[in-house]
């Protein structure tokens, strides 16, 4: 893939890589230049100052004529570079090489000589087509009067050929260092790559719905913690789909025993004789019962479906939570009685007003004392026991059942959760109750010892005082 990671990488690397090698040698190749120009200058300036202080010492008192008559070469004898003498005007009067050109001199070495400087000027020597660095001084006679110039006049080609020798030296280093640094770069680009293509497929393979694939990548890393939690979501995904699965058998199951006693009863009405009442009364009692028990699940499907979708609404009003409380008390107990069940009660007396959906809360509240009743231990007791605690309404539902175990008890209110216990049901009655108490601000906790009892804690904020009940 042309946009792919790695590819993005290496080009990443590569254009910093040549950006910082062009921006060395550039700076190096520029270094090298200005350190040779530099030496020849300060040698020529040397030469020159060696030259000027001979022709003071030997030839001050002359003319400058005089000078060039006599063996004034002497005085620059021992240079290579080419040497020419000025009178003031800028004319040369004499040329080592023998070219005397017409017009005067006017270059910014002659300048700066003029105005007792040295100063280095580089360019194109007209005769000999050479780059040439010409550096000039002035020749002073005894009285410290200026009678002319010495101007020294060196070639500049066999600098610039080591200055490019050196810079294509430093250039083919640093071709050497990208192309290093390149296949560095694809090895260091593939390192990364290379798992992020395996956790790709690997989660490829999830979204087509292979939740047994697992990424194999150990790294420490962020990759690695990925691969983990790639994994972790797979385990997480097969345990929510056999939950599931888990969750619609059991609902059919639950939904198939009703129906099929509904229908064996019809069948046996029908073909029964309209005289016997009593079997028309039992029959008809059973299906009375299995159709409200088939009711009470559907309505709990349709709760729970509302719920997960977030369409659920709560109809808040005003109302005195314990007379809700010693209502569904009352409603529960003949339940009790029939399970024998010993029903505890220990609901406050006094008028406890807080803001919520009435009937959410006695749905609550039902749901919890029936799963009680029914895990409860044969002959067992439930304890329904309510008080208030820092502007908290709290209701305690203990039972001393079969409790549940260590390995289930934090999934219990999971959607679709089913415990091992043979009583479970549709599974979806806590995750209800859970989502109410959280509707209502509150909170459900469960505690549970296995083989001991369970207790589950409901809490409910008191959002209301007199004033507010006034203001309703």
């Amino acid at each position: 893939m042309k946009n792919s990671l790695g590819t993005r990488l290496v080009k990443s690397f590569l254009i910093i890589i040549f950006f910082t090698v062009f921006t060395i040698d550039f700076f190096l190749i520029i270094g090298f230049k200005n350190f040779y120009y530099d030496s020849m200058e300060i040698e020529m300036e040397n030469r020159l100052s060696l030259s000027i202080d001979s022709f003071e010492k030997f030839y001050s008192d002359k003319s400058l004529a005089e000078m060039l008559v006599n063996d004034g070469d002497l005085v620059w004898l021992h240079t290579s570079s080419e040497v020419q003498i000025l009178d003031r005007d800028g004319y040369v009067v004499y040329d080592s090489i023998g070219a005397l050109p017409s017009d005067p001199i006017n270059t910014d070495d002659l300048k700066a000589a003029k105005e007792d400087k040295l100063k280095s000027y580089v360019e194109r020597n007209n005769y000999t087509k050479e780059k040439t660095m010409s550096l000039t001084g002035e020749l002073k006679n005894k009285e410290g009067y200026t009678i002319g110039y010495l101007r020294f006049i060196s070639s500049l080609e066999q600098t610039d050929e080591t200055i490019i020798n050196t810079s294509l030296i430093l250039i083919t280093f640093g071709l050497i260092v990208i192309l290093i640094t390149t296949i560095i770069s694809i090895i260091f680009a593939n390192t990364i790559v290379k798992p992020i293509k395996e956790l790709t497929q690997v989660a490829s393979k999830m979204a087509d719905g292979q939740y047994k694939v697992r990424s194999n990548l150990n790294s420490k890393d962020e990759l690695g913690q990925l691969s983990m939690t790639l994994n972790k979501m797979a385990e997480e995904i097969l345990n929510k789909e056999q939950i599931k699965n888990d969750f619609i058998s059991s609902i059919s199951h639950e939904l198939r025993t009703p129906l099929t006693s509904i229908k064996g009863w019809a069948v046996v009405l029908k073909s029964t004789d309209p005289a016997d009442k009593q079997i028309f009364d039992d029959g008809l009692g059973i299906i009375e019962n299995e159709s409200d028990r088939l009711a009470k699940m559907v309505e709990e499907l349709l709760d729970f479906s509302r719920f997960i979708s977030g369409r659920i609404q709560l109809n808040k009003d005003v109302f005195n939570i314990t007379d809700i409380c010693n209502d569904v008390a009352k409603q529960m107990g003949p339940r009790a009685a029939s399970a024998n069940v010993d029903f505890i009660k220990e609901i406050l007396d006094e008028r406890i007003v807080i803001i919520g959906d009435k009937n959410r809360i006695r749905q609550l509240i039902i749901n919890l004392l029936d799963n009680a009743i029914k895990f409860s231990s044969k002959e067992g007791w439930v304890k329904f026991k309510t008080y208030v605690d820092n502007d908290k309404f709290n209701m305690l539902i203990s039972d001393n059942g079969m409790g549940i175990s260590e390995e289930d008890l934090p999934h219990v209110k999971d959607k679709f959760y089913k415990g091992k216990h043979s009583k479970s049901h549709s599974g979806i009655g806590l995750s209800i109750s859970d989502e109410i108490a959280r509707l209502h601000d509150g909170s459900l906790e469960i505690f549970s010892e296995y083989s001991i009892g369970t207790t589950v804690k409901v809490t409910i904020p008191i959002q209301n005082s007199e004033e507010n009940v006034n203001e309703v």
